[in-house]
């Protein structure tokens, strides 16, 4: 059940007659009646959780809340949960705030029930609509500072830009793309451009001649390498930052051999110009297993520090039922960081920082490329180059998308969290339940379906915009842009700038820090153009 409901609905069903929830449960902290307070329920409980407690109420009873019945030597039967229990008075709590308040010395038999107080039924007596608003009311019962963050990180609204971006085509006209998913510009030669094809397992070197006519010129093309679906191709590149002298760059692609399904990190080297591949193999730095055909990141990035940076995905199946995503002997569900400078006869193909937060970790099981993890498919992300942050994509799965600074050795939440709601409470460890590390932007499904993340925008040639310091992201469904400025990861403001003729796959940017969209239907490229744009 995915409707979000009307919770001032939901509360009047609530303290209603026909449900009767205010019979047993507070929602203001008191905890004076026969159930569990629900005044935080929604940081307590996910949705699900909520769903089944009231479709079957016996199926997970919270501790200490046990259906208790006492007889009492003179034949006197009462049933509630303790309340209290001193050495010699029982106090249990029945519906409708009555207490009974039983001498122990004359009691005659105490007998825990497996059953619930709340009866077995209660949804029977309401329509999908109303079970929904309850369900909403019960996941809106936060704390204050919970209720702050989701007010402020996942906005209702979104206002437009007065005025707004404009998109400008610049490949298209003349070329024939299909499925690009990365484009940028090449790290030497300026006004050279690459652009990767998915399903062609295809690396392509674009230019305009001085007749602004497209050229497209073949780099790689290695369909015999890349297993391809709909889903699955060749998904991300990254270019090393000596490019200029070691001549490689890396890749991110699926393999299947059998029933086996796998994501290969592969490096390989450019000629002498620079203008094509070298034609030397491949040489494989990473490849591990996945679970299913979705749901593999894609996303290379070098940071700051030189060290590559490997977005993956929780791998699948839906909702991540395996939890890939919190389990660090996974590489699904995670940002991987390694270091590729290794000398070529090395029998390695890659080292682990030293400053990877789980290279000291005493379970010698945890992956040790982990950077950070929690995260259910950091399709695209990036750096801020002004000062090192990691911005990251992460698409959600059934009601919030979202945009996340990530930092080393954190935990983003998923599946415990989707956005800044409780998901799941299968794979939360309890101890550690306060540590994780909420979005800056959660957006609801109304916004968008499918995020694709981008780029922070700098001013080019010193000149001042209002755009310095924004973040720039978009939905692939829905075409939209969306600028973002934050404090300290906390959300301070956000608009929507502008809306693209494609469906935004990914964002690309040049070396004077230009950025451009990449359009997945048409395989149009478009800059966009913030001259006459003002963000306010």
């Amino acid at each position: 059940m995915t409707n979000s409901g009307n919770p001032d609905k939901g509360k009047a069903i609530f303290e209603g007659k026909r449900a009767l929830c205010s019979q047993c449960h507070t929602t203001n902290g008191s905890n004076l009646l026969a159930g569990p307070d629900l005044a935080a329920a929604g940081n307590k409980f996910s949705r699900a959780d909520l769903i089944l407690s009231v479709l079957e109420p016996s199926a997970n009873i919270m501790t200490g809340f046990s259906l208790l019945t006492v007889t009492t030597k003179d034949g006197a039967i009462y049933s509630g949960t303790v309340k209290e229990s001193s050495q010699d008075e029982l106090v249990i709590a029945a519906a409708g705030n009555i207490r009974h308040k039983i001498q122990k010395k004359n009691i005659k038999e105490q007998i825990t029930s497996p059953l619930s107080m709340m009866p077995q039924n209660l949804h029977a007596a309401l329509s999908i609509d109303e079970f929904t608003n309850l369900i909403t009311y019960l996941e809106n019962l936060k704390d204050k500072e919970s209720k702050t963050l989701n007010k402020n990180g996942s906005p209702i609204e979104i206002k437009k830009l007065a005025k707004p971006i404009s998109m400008e085509l610049v490949f298209g006209n003349n070329i024939n793309l299909e499925k690009p998913v990365w484009f940028g510009e090449h790290p030497v030669i300026s006004n050279h451009f690459f652009v990767l094809e998915k399903s062609r397992a295809k690396l392509s070197l674009l230019v305009k001649d001085q007749n602004n006519i497209e050229n497209q010129s073949t780099f790689l093309e290695i369909p015999d390498e890349v297993y391809v679906t709909n889903d699955e191709g060749l998904l991300g590149l990254a270019f090393h930052p000596n490019f200029a002298k070691t001549r490689k760059y890396y890749f991110m692609h699926e393999v299947k051999d059998g029933t086996r399904r796998g994501m290969v990190i592969g490096e390989r080297v450019a000629d002498k110009n620079l203008t094509s591949d070298s034609g030397k193999p491949t040489r494989t730095v990473l490849e591990f297993e996945v679970a299913t055909q979705f749901h593999h990141g894609g996303g290379l990035e070098f940071g700051p520090d030189g060290y590559l940076y490997i977005g993956m995905g929780d791998g699948g199946p839906q909702e991540d039922p395996h939890g890939h995503a919190q389990d660090l002997t996974s590489f699904s569900g995670k940002i991987l960081r390694i270091d590729v400078n290794t000398s070529e006869d090395s029998q390695k193909t890659y080292k682990v920082p030293k400053d990877n937060p789980f290279v000291s970790h005493k379970n010698p099981k945890v992956l040790r490329e982990i950077f950070a993890y929690g995260l259910r498919q950091p399709w695209r992300f990036s750096f801020d180059p002004s000062n090192g942050d990691l911005w990251v994509g992460d698409v959600g799965q059934n009601r919030f998308e979202e945009i996340s600074i990530v930092r080393n050795g954190e935990n983003h939440g998923w599946n415990v969290f989707e956005g800044f709601e409780l998901f799941s409470t299968e794979y939360m460890n309890q101890r550690k339940s306060s540590f994780f590390t909420p979005p800056v932007v959660s957006f609801h499904r109304k916004h968008g379906v499918s995020v694709t993340g981008g780029y922070v925008f700098q001013s080019i040639s010193g000149k001042s915009s209002s755009f310095d310091g924004v973040y720039i992201c978009a939905d692939f469904q829905s075409k939209r842009l969306w600028g973002i400025r934050h404090r300290e990861r906390k959300l301070t403001k956000i608009r929507e700038i502008g809306n693209c003729p494609d469906r935004v796959v990914s964002f690309g940017r040049d070396q004077s820090g230009g950025i451009y969209a990449v359009g997945y239907d048409k395989g149009n490229i478009y800059k966009l153009n913030f001259n006459k744009a003002l963000f306010e």
